[in-house]
Formats: structure tokens, sequence, C-alpha cells
């Protein structure tokens, strides 16, 4: 059976996007490019760790790095990618959509019992 062609990758697009850490990495440098030491501050994550999951987001082709002398300065490098975080914190930051009733969402009804 043949897929929609792009389902592929954006499976795998979601699949790097999956990741707390890398979603605030990509809202961080959304926002001004930023460096490692930038990040590593901002987030309070280890300068390995942000490294490791700038790597990542340079693999999928979604940030770029540039060199300003002895820094790396990573930015994004496509803005598609800047709007999909944005729809997705609103989306789990909404109310229940439609007049339903938490109790008929299984999704949401499992957030509140958490």
């Amino acid at each position: 059976m043949d897929a929609e062609p792009g389902l592929v990758e954006a499976a795998q697009l979601f699949k790097v996007l999956g990741n707390e850490s890398r979603l605030w990495l990509l809202r961080l440098i959304g926002d001004e490019p930023r460096t490692v030491g930038a990040l590593t501050e901002a987030t309070g994550m280890s300068q390995p760790l942000v490294s490791q999951h700038l790597r990542t987001l340079r693999q999928a082709g979604l940030v770029s790095a540039s060199r300003a002398g002895k820094e790396v300065v990573y930015r994004l490098d496509d803005l598609h990618v800047a709007h999909v975080v944005a729809d997705a914190l609103a989306h789990v930051r909404e109310p229940a959509a439609g007049g339903v009733a938490n109790e008929e969402h299984p999704s949401r009804q499992q957030k509140e019992t958490a």
C-alpha cells in the first residue's frame, strides 16, 4: 500500500519534535539566534546535552549554524517549524474544543487525573 507522499518525512519530523528539550531549544532559537553557551544558560541543560540536541535538529534541517569568531550561532532554518511548535503549544493550552466535556475526551481525562 502506497502512503500519501510526505507522510514518512512528516513522521520523522514529529519524532525529532517529540522531545521536550528540543522543543524548548527551538522556541529559544526561534526568538533569536543563540550560541550553545546562551542555550545552556537559558535552559540549565549541560553543554554536551544541548550540543547533542542541536546536532539532531541540524541533521533534521530545522536549525542551521554559522560561525561568529570563536562561537557558533544557531538559528531556525525553517520557520514552518516555529509555527508547528506554537500551534502544538496553543492546542495543549486550550480548553476542550467544540463544547465537548472533558470526560468525553480520554486524553484530556488522563491529564486531569495525572
